[in-house]
């Protein structure tokens, strides 16, 4: 899970960082509004962590421009203020859960953990680029073409989907698509052969080519011309 901390305040931000990553999240900082809010256009994040008051664009701000945008991504703010009023503006921003300072860690931790739960139960529809996936009737579309996978193309596709833009590795596909926790070279074999069949079908549905190798790590989903 790819989580976006913005933060202003540098210590407080270190400590989000390591914390999270201890909890074996990947964590992505930026410490300025500007900053989260171009972060969030170039990455695909799993949940955002926003403090309110930021120099330059202000967390109310980003959390506006995001739903208008129509980011569905899943947001913790993160504020001093603690009024009944503070909250509500907050909420109706678009924030979907709201924590005061000072807290304790492991009350963020179990914040972030409930929001990314809600994330997953709620997610039934994942579009990336040309690409959409319907997880419940297990349509994909890829462009204007339904194009048919077996089980097991379907589960790649949706691992590739998830984690757009970010590397996706055999490791990773051994685990979480084979549910194999000792990885071997039959095994990567056999990865290799199922990602070429479901690249060759999308790439007959579409003119990008959406899943790129990265030698010796895995694969990544990043639509491009080819």
């Amino acid at each position: 899970m790819l989580i976006l901390v913005i933060e202003d305040e540098p210590k407080v931000a270190g400590a989000l960082k390591e914390g999270l990553e201890a909890e074996e999240f990947e964590v992505a900082l930026a410490l300025t509004g500007e900053d989260g809010f171009v972060c969030m256009h170039e990455r695909q994040f799993d949940l955002v962590v926003l403090d309110l008051m930021l120099p330059g664009r202000s967390g109310l701000d980003i959390l506006r421009t995001m739903r208008e945008r129509g980011f569905t991504t899943p947001v913790l703010v993160l504020t001093a203020r603690d009024t009944v009023e503070d909250r509500v503006v907050g909420l109706d921003a678009g924030a979907d859960d709201y924590l005061v300072k000072p807290f304790a860690f492991s009350e963020l931790v179990a914040r972030v953990r409930a929001l990314l739960r809600r994330g997953v139960a709620e997610e039934t529809v994942l579009r990336v680029h040309d690409l959409e996936m319907d997880r419940l009737t297990r349509v994909v579309v890829c462009g204007d073409t339904a194009i048919d996978l077996t089980q097991r193309e379907f589960e790649l596709l949706e691992m590739f989907m998830r984690h757009a833009g970010r590397v996706v590795s055999r490791e990773m596909l051994a685990r979480e698509v084979w549910k194999e926790t000792m990885r071997a070279t039959p095994l990567d074999n056999v990865i290799d052969v199922h990602v070429g069949r479901l690249r060759r079908k999308l790439e007959g549905a579409s003119r990008l080519r959406h899943i790129q190798t990265i030698r010796g790590v895995g694969f990544v989903l990043r639509s491009e011309s080819p």
